[in-house]
């Protein structure tokens, strides 16, 4: 036991702000690097709609070409057939 009785309240309550302190500068940059996490996801976001749009597009695309090809071919064969009856 010590000689002479000691206050612990201070170099108590100094610790616990140097806590709250540190657990404020954690929260603040887990704040920047969340923010930083969902700026990227938002960023992804709107590149696959944009991607899925063109891909959209093409597919339009590619299939009114192949119904236009289809179409033509039609054509051919009932020009064909009313040239051989």
């Amino acid at each position: 036991m010590a000689e002479a009785p000691t206050d612990a309240v201070l170099p108590i309550l100094v610790k616990i702000q140097e806590g709250i302190a540190a657990l404020r500068a954690e929260v603040g940059q887990f704040r920047q690097d969340d923010r930083a996490e969902h700026e990227r996801m938002e960023s992804l976001i709107r590149k696959q709609r944009r991607d899925a749009a063109g891909r959209l597009v093409m597919m339009r695309a590619t299939a009114s070409d192949f119904d236009e090809r289809v179409s033509e071919v039609e054509e051919r064969i009932a020009a064909l057939e009313a040239r051989t009856t």
